[in-house]
């Protein structure tokens, strides 16, 4: 796992995290909608969402941590401005394992330790990341064609449905939706973005 760092207030991270001993971590399929109930309970209050993808025994997250200034007007999503972005992460993790320990009669943890963070501080690479977590599905076999895998922020980030999502930034970086599509049309050569990913084995 990458290195432990800190989130800071207003940095962009890929955030990622495997099952302890490559393990399943979402069993069924309630299990990822229980996962992001979780995720807008915990962390949308701390962070900006431009992408995501649960896979069966990992996920991919890239985020943008929310300012102090964003915090203390935080659209009817509490008061988050005391909260700490790492602890908030802890949390989430927690609780889920919690959830799926009782219903699989399962003890000990289920995340590996720490959870991966990188900070991604060059603009040019948010769009490149972005694909790659939206392949991510096809890559490890786990859908034929990505676009159809229903755990993932591709379809979300397309649709004129109300979303948590950071749509309009997405697709600003993307040149607009057109673009968007045209781009997801091949993977990301990830030679490109490999300091703002690990070896992903999984």
């Amino acid at each position: 796992m990458a290195k432990q760092i800190p989130l800071v207030r207003g940095g962009c991270y890929h955030i990622y995290n495997r099952g302890n001993n490559r393990e399943n971590i979402f069993i069924e399929e309630r299990n990822y909608a229980y996962f992001l109930n979780l995720y807008t309970k915990y962390i949308v209050p701390i962070a900006e969402t431009y992408a995501y993808c649960l896979l069966r025994n990992h996920f991919h997250l890239l985020v943008r941590i929310r300012t102090e200034e964003e915090c203390a007007n935080p659209k009817g999503l509490g008061d988050p401005s005391g909260l700490d972005a790492s602890q908030q992460f802890g949390k989430l993790f927690d609780a889920y394992a919690k959830a799926i320990n009782k219903a699989y009669s399962r003890t000990g943890s289920l995340f590996q330790h720490p959870f991966g963070r990188i900070r991604v501080t060059r603009d040019e690479y948010f769009a490149q990341l972005i694909r790659y977590i939206h392949f991510n599905p096809q890559k490890h076999g786990f859908a034929e064609d990505f676009r159809t895998y229903p755990y993932s922020s591709y379809n979300a980030l397309l649709s004129n449905q109300p979303t948590r999502l950071a749509r309009a930034q997405v697709l600003e970086w993307f040149d607009g939706q057109p673009a968007f599509i045209a781009a997801h049309a091949s993977p990301t050569d990830e030679r490109q973005i490999a300091e703002w990913i690990e070896e992903d084995e999984n």
